[in-house]
């Protein structure tokens, strides 16, 4: 499959402060979001719009997360939903273990379907209350942040989270887990990363 200039272009201009792709790198993610624009067509993976603003909104923001992300071996994405920010963390960083989350059967099948490629990358198809694996790092975009919090300790000690400024202030009782600063995304909206693990003595 041959990668359109706008496309790669588009990621390298964006994340070049920040990230820089390999071809291949590049490639696997124009896979999925060829994948994930015809199975949009039949199912809700995603509203935003093809082109520039998905691009933007699903792999910029998802690699820029990946990448400010401490070391981690293990990492489960908690309501992957269109694999969303897993699928490029695990692109980003081969070296990691990403298993990417999601009750909904028929998203399950497509974050299969989309990941074939990826070695390091598994998918499980059941509710996060259920997991019984223990992992470096949970991550999640997109899901309510206190229900992915309150599986802390027990399926990973460290959180990492994207969401909005407010959503974040929400999050800061009770005080089990100690967050590092904010980082702001770069595209606006007031959108953040935040990263945190269980407070000493929890």
């Amino acid at each position: 499959m041959d990668v359109p200039n706008w496309f790669a272009d588009l990621l390298d201009d964006e994340l070049a402060p920040w990230v820089s792709l390999s071809d291949e790198q590049i490639l696997r993610l124009y896979e999925h979001n060829q994948l994930l624009e015809r199975w949009n067509k039949r199912m809700n993976l995603t509203s935003v719009d093809p082109g520039r603003e998905m691009v933007i909104r699903h792999y910029c923001e998802s690699l820029f997360f990946g990448a400010q992300l401490p070391e981690a071996g293990s990492i489960v994405d908690i309501g992957s939903g269109a694999g969303f920010p897993g699928v490029p963390v695990a692109v980003l960083r081969p070296g990691s273990k990403v298993s990417l989350v999601e009750s909904n059967q028929r998203k399950a099948v497509f974050l299969r379907e989309s990941t074939r490629s990826l070695e390091n990358v598994s998918v499980i198809a059941r509710r996060a209350e259920d997991l019984s694996t223990n992992f470096d790092w949970i991550v999640s975009r997109a899901v309510n942040p206190s229900e992915v919090l309150g599986l802390m300790p027990r399926v990973a000690a460290r959180i990492g989270l994207m969401l909005s400024e407010d959503d974040f202030l929400k999050l800061q009782e009770p005080k089990h887990v100690a967050w590092a600063e904010p980082i702001r995304l770069p595209w606006g909206d007031r959108r953040i990363c935040v990263f945190g693990s269980v407070s000493r003595g929890t």
